[in-house]
């Protein structure tokens, strides 16, 4: 319900209230992000698809990242351009749920991702000669399908939690896409049993994820202080950087929008950090597995190369 009393059929994406100038200098950064990040990720996508080098598990994991950035700031970058090149700031009812629903099963996705990752660095670092075995194809596509599930049932419950509420304080959200702590603001029913389900949710799968990349850390730290020579702890650990970066950058945002709750943070901070996850992390996640991987790096060479060969003739 809105103020006067009727069903809310649509909300109004405050967004970014600024002057015509700079929303249409946001317009043309938030497109060159975007395009550098589908970029970026589809390139990864294309080469782990085309090197039979990179048909590891690791490298199979890499690619539903990249996958998942591109979901991930899909669901948000079009409709935040939409709104700064035309000024079109209404979104239905439907679509808002639906774009709540598909930013929380990537987000979910990516942080089961992130750990299933850690656990597939610890089992190679820490058993090496059983690595193969242990990560069979089977056990991949299971481990991912167990990502995308658990992230899928997440996402139906706090969707189902936030848009059964009652509306009738406003339709205005305060922020450029459907995100919850604004929506909640918006909300005239009681929300607190619905709001402590969906906080408990999100804390169940952050707290579960960050629980199994630490522990595979840990291990992965034993493992790497049992190596007598530096070069080769050095060797080691160098496996781990880009997924110890993109770990960081992820968990450290998330956790301070979906932890934090309502403990006097300003809907304006939450959206410069909300930005950083939805736009920029997507875009860095790329370059900080091609920078920081020597295999990544050398197979993009390749690539240039045939490229100019294939270009000379």
């Amino acid at each position: 319900m809105a103020e006067n009393g009727t069903l809310v059929t649509e909300f109004v994406l405050l967004g970014f209230q600024l002057s015509a100038e700079l929303q249409t200098g946001l317009f043309f950064v938030f497109l060159l992000l975007y395009l550098i990040t589908l970029g970026g990720n589809l390139g990864v996508m294309a080469l782990i698809q085309s090197d039979p080098r990179f048909q590891t598990p690791m490298y199979f994991f890499l690619g539903h990242l990249s996958f998942l950035d591109i979901c991930y700031s899909s669901v948000i970058v079009p409709q935040l351009l939409e709104t700064l090149r035309t000024g079109k700031r209404t979104i239905t009812f439907e679509r808002c749920a639906t774009q709540f629903f598909f930013f929380t099963v990537c987000a979910s996705a990516e942080c089961f991702l992130l750990a299933v990752m850690a656990y597939d660095r610890c089992v190679a670092v820490c058993n090496a000669l059983l690595y193969a075995s242990a990560m069979t194809p089977q056990t991949r596509l299971g481990l991912v399908a167990g990502a995308y599930g658990g992230a899928a049932v997440n996402s139906v419950v706090r969707t189902g939690c936030a848009f059964s509420l009652s509306f009738c304080k406003s339709n205005h959200v305060d922020f450029f896409f459907c995100d919850l702590p604004p929506l909640l603001k918006l909300a005239c029913s009681e929300t607190r049993p619905r709001e402590r389900v969906i906080y408990l949710l999100a804390f169940l799968v952050i707290a579960t994820s960050v629980s199994v990349i630490l522990i595979s850390y840990l291990f992965i730290i034993r493992a790497i202080l049992k190596i007598r020579s530096a070069g080769g702890k050095a060797k080691t650990f160098s496996t781990c950087a880009s997924h110890i970066t993109a770990v960081a950058l992820f968990f450290g945002t998330l956790i301070f929008i979906y932890l934090k709750g309502n403990m006097g943070k300003s809907l304006g901070e939450d959206k410069i950090v909300s930005v950083f996850y939805t736009v920029v992390i997507p875009m860095l996640n790329p370059l900080i597995y091609s920078l920081r991987n020597k295999e990544v790096k050398e197979a993009l060479k390749r690539a240039l190369s045939r490229m100019k060969v294939s270009q000379a003739e």
